[in-house]
């Protein structure tokens, strides 16, 4: 117990003094203040989607990451990972070329509990057929193990009555997750790294396969004694109920809740409706508001943001689109409605015309969801897949591409806050103040508001447009005028050893619902331009070009309507790079003209669906223009 004394004095000091929390700081637990403090915010870059050794599909593919090892790792230590040698040391490893500035551990809440007992040899439960077949079967074991828990909401049989021996058993993970997040949480003055406590709850709409998972962030280390699972409340708005009971209505506990890329969801994750079915209700629709302000618009499993295929015109949502539009695999191609965060947004326009509240009215993040412990690994040149390639604990890793095609190393999440402490990312979480990107450190801003035609040329115009206006993820009522959008990116600068890439343009991107009640889009360049003549050559990845290292633009929409409500959201993006997979395939000497370069496990370089090129990105959360309401 020596290794939770420190979490466990700082959790007595907030039970006990309240009082001695530096309340003028906005704080909601004893801390230093941070000395890197700007009232005008600044980006803060990190991951929210993080699975170590407890979660069943990591452990599973031979993850054996701590909850402390993936801190580290976003700090900039090391990691090894597998395959292991016979040694127990890793056979390969990763390392951040720079660190991130916060991250949160998201093991999945569900089996937590058992995957500890299988793996402790002392523990109650190690010895049960369950967890033989568990170490011996680890294939086996994922899907077993999930069927009970997301399919028949149960624990497994090796759990006692009322399932306490794995309720007890899960204590241990969640506290060394708690205890993980105390020892890397810098709580000095330098706030140099901001740690969160949370967990992944991990829920599946069965006969489609739809991905309901979405992930829990505590504001600090005041949390439930175990985290809320699926098992516990299987349906979103029993979560919310759980944690309202269980953390916001005592203490200092806070929580909110980010789906997950809604893009496998099967049209699930958003379907208008309440969870049982039915015609969702205005109390429904504002306890939605309420816990969920955010949606996870990219990560491995593909990007969210917009469908494309048949009638649709903007090309650009071709970007990182999953072939299918569920988590199990179906061969169900996407659709426009199964989930894309565009036409969700649009659909909460409408509702919020029925029910006078906006279910959908949130904001984006990205994050990796890396199933190796190592939060923020979203590089395309250092991409070794999010798991074991796929591959069951024990078994060689094959040759080739180390990952699934459709796969990508995942983004990033941003938020703009004063300062780098968990309270201050925590609120600027729940203001929508975020934006994401799909890995590279662009920094993108939008405000909304009274603004002059030159602000980009004003030293001061943050401040204007702070004062005059609002920022991504705010509202902006109703007017008789077009708003004024302030808009401005930065490329990110990269390292010396690998220069960040220049930005091609800014789009604006606009949902409405026209006076006639139908759902419209659509995208406005309003900085640089995609005839910049910036080209990558697939064959070397060598890129040619120019580009501009920022980009600003004071923006008015000219097809604006009084009577129309809408949201607006920015897209940068980057000049074309290679995508990591072109990028092996280049180092592996494949020619798709020559088969005889073509080694094993390369035979993707050369398929029909491979995306050789992409353009990196970032979207900001949106503003919305409500013409019901007044300033």
């Amino acid at each position: 117990m020596a290794r939770y004394k420190q979490l466990l004095i700082t959790l007595l000091i907030l039970s006990v003094c309240p009082a001695a929390l530096t309340a003028e700081q906005g704080y909601s637990e004893q801390r230093e203040a941070c000395a890197n403090r700007d009232p005008l915010k600044q980006p803060w870059f990190g991951d929210l989607h993080v699975h170590t050794r407890y979660s069943l599909d990591a452990s599973t593919q031979g993850t054996q990451t701590t909850p402390a090892q993936a801190y580290a790792f976003a700090r900039g230590e090391k990691l090894p990972i597998q395959p292991w040698s016979d040694s127990g040391e890793g056979m390969r490893s990763l390392q951040l070329r720079r660190p991130l500035d916060f991250a949160m551990v998201s093991d999945h809440a569900e089996l937590i509990g058992e995957v500890y007992m299988c793996n402790t040899p002392d523990a109650e439960g190690y010895g049960s057929w369950q967890c033989v077949v568990y170490r011996n079967l680890p294939r086996v074991a994922y899907y077993l193990f999930n069927f009970v828990a997301t399919m028949q909401q149960a624990h497994l049989g090796l759990c006692g009555d009322d399932d306490q021996v794995c309720l007890e058993a899960s204590r241990i993970p969640w506290g060394e997750m708690q205890h993980a997040a105390e020892q890397h949480y810098d709580r000095s003055a330098q706030c140099e790294f901001t740690s969160f406590v949370g967990y992944e709850w991990t829920a599946m709409e069965g006969a489609s396969g739809g991905n309901l998972h979405r992930n829990v962030v505590f504001r600090n280390a005041d949390v439930p004694d175990l985290p809320l699972s699926f098992i516990d409340t299987p349906a979103p708005e029993l979560l919310w109920q759980g944690l309202h009971e269980k953390c916001l209505s005592s203490g200092t506990c806070d929580a909110l809740v980010i789906p997950h890329n809604s893009n496998l969801s099967a049209g699930y994750m958003f379907p208008a409706q309440l969870d049982g079915g039915g015609l969702m209700t205005p109390e429904y629709a504002a306890r939605r508001m309420r816990f969920e302000p955010l949606v996870e618009i990219m990560q491995h499993k593909g990007a969210s943001e917009c469908y494309y295929g048949p009638g649709a015109s903007d090309e650009l949502c071709a970007f990182e689109q999953q072939p299918n539009d569920n988590i199990a695999g179906l061969n169900k191609p996407p659709l426009p409605d199964t989930g894309f965060v565009r036409q969700v947004l649009v659909d909460g326009l409408k509702l919020e015309q029925e029910l006078g509240v906006n279910p959908y009215q949130f904001g984006v993040i990205a994050s990796t969801d890396t199933h190796l412990g190592a939060p923020g690994a979203a590089e395309e040149d250092r991409f070794l897949g999010h798991g074991g390639a796929g591959v069951p604990a024990g078994e060689a890793i094959p040759p080739g591409l180390p990952d699934k095609l459709e796969y990508n190393p995942g983004g990033l999440a941003v938020v703009w806050a004063e300062e780098n402490s968990r309270d201050a990312l925590f609120n600027g979480m729940r203001a929508r103040e975020t934006y994401a990107t799909s890995g590279p450190r662009i920094t993108s801003r939008m405000f909304a508001g009274d603004y002059p035609d030159n602000l980009c040329d004003q030293a001061d115009r943050i401040a204007i447009a702070y004062a005059n206006g609002v920022p991504m993820g705010g509202e902006w009522a109703a007017s008789e005028t077009p708003p004024v959008f302030l808009i401005a990116a930065s490329q990110d600068p990269g390292t010396p050893d690998s220069p960040g890439v220049p930005l091609q343009r800014i789009q604006v991107v606009k949902g409405w619902v026209d006076v006639g009640g139908n759902a419209r889009e659509k995208v406005f360049d309003v900085a640089g331009s995609a005839d910049n003549g910036a080209t990558v050559n697939p064959a070397n990845c060598a890129r040619s070009g120019e580009g501009f290292a920022e980009l600003c633009s004071v923006w008015r929409d000219p097809e604006f309507k009084p009577g129309e409500s809408a949201f607006y959201y920015t897209r940068v993006l980057e000049n074309p790079s290679c995508r990591w997979s072109q990028r092996q395939c280049v180092a592996a000497g494949v020619r798709c003209d020559d088969p005889a370069t073509i080694a094993d496990g390369f035979e993707g370089c050369c398929a029909p669906e491979h995306r050789p090129v992409i353009q990196e990105r970032a979207w900001s959360s949106p503003i919305w223009f409500s013409a019901t309401s007044e300033r």
